[in-house]
């Protein structure tokens, strides 16, 4: 394991290194992830299995139980990368949409117990270890990093209704205003589209409108920050001069040096309410920063929480959570780092009430809870780890968790090890 580490630091050093030295710095490549992750262990438990003792089957936990593992070969084959929710407003029932390297595949997971693999919808070209899934509107929009001339896939997800699985799928419409794209947002209470890291708009943000779902349009262009991820809000927190904008919180890195040198990883604030001119409002960096990854506001509007994918690898901290104050949005405010007893890189994170659901590579899901952000009132209070083989701060494991369902479940993707559903206690 320390080996691969060195090889993967190697990497993910030479890649940095490269793209630094270009000139234009909107060409810096995020840092990849494990380029051969390992097999899934052999005989690996599917479940169901409570978790007892800290163990269900072959997974540490706490106060998280297995339902299923779904393996990636059962889905298609390659290996897992992102992960979203949808549920069929007709019946109420829930879907993983669960990303791979070759596509996406639909799994019913209403019985978390038993489900069912709807079918696939394929890379519109070449495999790819980036691909990301968002959904409005009963229409799932999937992108693709690095995979030629992708686009982002349009597709209509009450066609699952009713097929005999499994079904491969193709897409109802390609948007080709974009070739390529590292990660997308939806800001569902407008319809609009947000492509981050794309091959346009200086890898800033290209804005779409789907309003009409099944008609993609462009709709403007933001390129003062190199994006590696967003969230688009209709702001409704206490900063007065905003109530009612459309903003966008962004992991980013700088691209012009009109606030901080170029290069420098942020909280990036922006007013995206006009399309045609969008407004930088603020730019936060903050200490030892590695790579500002992704990140997710509270129900309030008052605080962001954002995970930075390096500093555990490059700068040696344990696996941290960094916390901001954005209730006067132009003047945001770094209140301090929550660290875990964990050693593992932090990937991506989400937010339902006052609990911070976590994918956190070779650590799993944890699960934090918060009362009072202000003072960092921060603690881990559940975790599964789906991937036993070890800890280390290397990019194996958890890719990405969607807690949304509305059963309570979540939902988790591993790259080695397949699809997790999960029910906490």
């Amino acid at each position: 394991m320390q080996t691969r580490l060195l090889v993967l630091l190697v990497i993910g050093l030479a890649a940095l290194a490269a793209s630094c030295g270009s000139s234009d710095s909107a060409a810096v490549a995020p840092p990849q992830p494990s380029p051969t992750p390992p097999p899934p262990a052999v005989g690996l438990a599917t479940g169901p299995a409570t978790c007892i003792s800290g163990l269900a089957a072959d997974f540490n936990c706490s106060g998280i139980d297995l339902r299923r593992r779904v393996a990636n070969a059962d889905m298609g084959g390659g290996d897992g990368n992102d992960i979203w929710g949808w549920v069929d407003p007709l019946n109420n029932e829930e879907y993983a949409l669960m990303g791979l390297t070759t596509g996406i595949a639909f799994v019913n997971v209403t019985d978390p117990d038993n489900p069912v693999v709807v079918g696939t919808l394929p890379t519109e070209t070449i495999e790819t270890p980036w691909r990301d899934i968002k959904v409005y509107q009963d229409h799932a929009y999937v992108i693709a990093d690095r995979a030629e001339s992708h686009g982002i896939q349009v597709f209509d997800l009450t066609r699952l209704r009713g097929v005999a699985p499994p079904q491969v799928f193709t897409a109802d419409v390609v948007y080709d205003g974009i070739t390529s794209a590292h990660n997308i947002a939806i800001n569902e209470d407008t319809g609009f589209l947000y492509a981050v890291g794309s091959n346009t708009c200086a890898k800033g943000l290209h804005m779409v409108d789907i309003r009409t779902p099944d008609k993609p349009m462009f709709a403007g262009c933001y390129s003062d920050q190199h994006l590696h991820d967003t969230q688009c809000i209709v702001y409704q927190g206490p900063d007065s001069d905003y109530l009612g904008r459309e903003i966008c919180f962004n992991s980013a890195f700088t691209n012009t040096a009109d606030n901080l040198p170029i290069g420098t990883h942020i909280l990036g604030i922006v007013d995206v309410t006009d399309k045609a001119a969008a407004v930088t409002v603020f730019e936060r960096d903050y200490p030892d920063a590695g790579y500002a990854h992704q990140g997710w506001i509270t129900d309030d509007h008052r605080f962001f929480l954002l995970g930075d994918e390096l500093d555990e690898s490059e700068l040696g901290f344990p696996t941290r959570t960094l916390i901001f104050d954005v209730s006067d949005l132009d003047a945001p405010v770094f209140v301090s780092a929550y660290e875990a007893a964990t050693s593992s890189i932090d990937h991506n994170l989400y937010v339902l009430g006052n609990r911070v659901y976590q994918a956190n590579y070779t650590s799993g899901v944890r699960v934090l809870e918060f009362s009072d952000l202000a003072n960092s009132v921060i603690n881990e209070v559940a975790f599964f780890d789906t991937f036993p083989a070890g800890d280390s701060a290397v990019f194996d494991g958890t890719w990405s968790v969607y807690p949304y369902l509305p059963s309570g479940n979540i939902i988790a993707s591993d790259i080695a090890n397949g699809l997790f559903i999960l029910t906490p206690r």
